[in-house]
């Protein structure tokens, strides 16, 4: 069985023929185009500067268990689906219905950022 080349996946953006010059549009360009997106409440500076602003869940959870590990994350969060038989998917299903637990860990991510920033790292 023989792969097309057209069907091969690459890491690099596809390129549109003809339209090199691309440029984002500005969101009173896109307020203009499309009027219900103006109803849409716009992040204020103090949200927009929150460490955790647009941050997800599961990149939250990857950078923490990177950094502490399952064992790790054990202690410092008490909770069944980090000490036994832990994974990802599992770990993300509890958190996100459970507020308390998912404040945990945001804290537990919060305190590594600002030992990384004690520490001059980025």
């Amino acid at each position: 069985m023989e792969i097309e080349k057209n069907n091969e996946s690459t890491d690099q953006p596809k390129q549109v023929e003809g339209d090199n010059n691309f440029t984002p549009k500005s969101n009173e360009q896109l307020n203009a185009e499309d009027p219900k997106r103006k109803k849409r409440r716009q992040a204020t500076p103090e949200e927009l500067s929150h460490p955790l602003h647009g941050v997800k869940l599961k990149e939250i959870l990857e950078r923490v268990v990177e950094r502490y590990g399952w064992d790790g994350m054990a202690q410092k969060v008490n909770i069944r689906c980090f000490k036994y038989n832990p994974n990802m998917k599992a770990s993300i299903g509890f958190l996100r219905k459970t507020k308390w637990a998912r404040e945990h860990v945001e804290d537990v991510y919060m305190d590594m950022l600002e030992e990384d920033q004690r520490n001059g790292k980025n």
